[in-house]
Formats: C-alpha cells, structure tokens, sequence
C-alpha cells in the first residue's frame, strides 16, 4: 500500500527532480531482467542529497512507528536498502543487519550479516520494489534466522500485479512511500513528459514483459 497519496506526489517529485527516476519512451532502457522498459529508478542516488536523505529517513521512521509499533531490528535489503537501512536504525536507536541476494560462498557463508536472535520482530527496508523477487528472498532469509517479519518499507514501487500477489503468499504486509503511478502523474503535470506519452507508459505498467514486443 501507498503511506499517503500526498507524501507519495512529494517523493516522486523529488526523484523525478533528481533523475533518480528517469522516463524515455523513444529510447527505453533494458532492465536486467531483458524487460524492455520506459522508465529506469535508481534510489540510490537519494543519498547523495542531504534534505533528500534525511527526509526519507523521517518517512520511514514515522512509517514503522505508526504501522508496526515496536520493533527489536531494523533489516536492510543490500545494496539498496543499506544505507537507509542504518540511518533508519540509528534514528530509531535499534540493531542494525543486512540481508545479502545469496550466502557468501567463503568465511562464515551468512547472507543475513549482523546480529539477529530467534524470535526477534523485524522491519525490513527497501529501497525499490519490483517483481518483489529480491525483496521476499531477504524476507525468506530473516524468516529462517528464526525473526518475525513485521513488513517493509520501500522508496518506491512499481505495484505490479505479480509482486502484490507474491507479497500476500508470503504474507508480508508492504509500505511505500510513492509509485509508479504517482510518479508518471507528477511527470506529467510537471511537464517531464507529455500527454501523448501516458497510453505507452500506462500500457507498460500492465504488461511490462511484452512492452517492448508492443511499443
């Protein structure tokens, strides 16, 4: 779900202003998927913006505070997640850990890195949720340390059908702050792209794996 219609205009805003998220439906970029796509976001570039940053970091920490209550440890999706993650954490004053796409195959082979005990009720943070494929894989991960995964908290998602579905099989409740959606909307309004732009970019949403087959 979307914390606030209002929060989710301003934080696709500022992802739009920041080129974090990116729009072209001429030249479309190709995920790492293959999936041929109108739209790139990359969150990460969040961090290099102070207000940006930080005002991300109050979000989500009013986010769990008001939807999940206590919580014993903040988990970090890695790479994404890592660094909000942590600022999250500190300003919660609470463990931090971090949860890797797989083990590692040397050392201590551990894919949740840092200190969590059975038992413990988490809240994990995301920086961009897609198909929630790496997303639920980290959730997986903390389930098996023996935590109690509250939910997650992501920047933004795309809200595809599959990854809402596959979020419900596992039954982990999902907060973002905005979404694809919101985002194209704001575009609009703010000029980034144009009327005649919104039929593609509304057609990928629904059917992104053939989009480019389409277009």
């Amino acid at each position: 779900m979307i914390y606030s219609k209002e929060i989710a205009r301003e934080i696709a805003d500022s992802l739009l202003q920041i080129k974090a998220i990116k729009l072209n439906n001429a030249n479309p970029f190709t995920w790492s998927s293959g999936w041929k796509a109108p739209i790139y976001c990359d969150n990460r570039k969040t961090l290099s913006y102070p207000l940006i940053r930080n005002r991300l970091k109050k979000l989500f920490t009013a986010v769990i505070r008001e939807e999940y209550g206590s919580v014993d440890v903040i988990a970090g999706v890695a790479t994404g997640g890592i660094a909000l993650g942590a600022l999250v954490a500190q300003e919660l004053d609470l463990p931090f850990v971090y949860v890797r796409s797989r083990k590692k195959g040397h050392g201590l082979e551990n894919q949740v890195e840092g200190v969590v005990l059975e038992g413990q009720e988490v809240v994990v943070i995301e920086d961009l949720v897609s198909t929630g494929n790496s997303s639920l894989n980290a959730v997986r991960a903390l389930k098996r340390q023996g935590c109690k995964v509250k939910g997650m908290v992501a920047i933004f998602t795309y809200d595809f059908d599959e990854a809402r579905e596959k979020f419900d099989q596992e039954a982990c409740e999902l907060v973002a702050l905005s979404d694809y959606e919101t985002a194209i909307e704001q575009a609009l309004e703010k000029k980034y792209i144009q009327n005649k732009d919104m039929e593609s970019l509304a057609a990928w949403r629904l059917d992104p794996g053939n989009w480019g087959q389409k277009s």
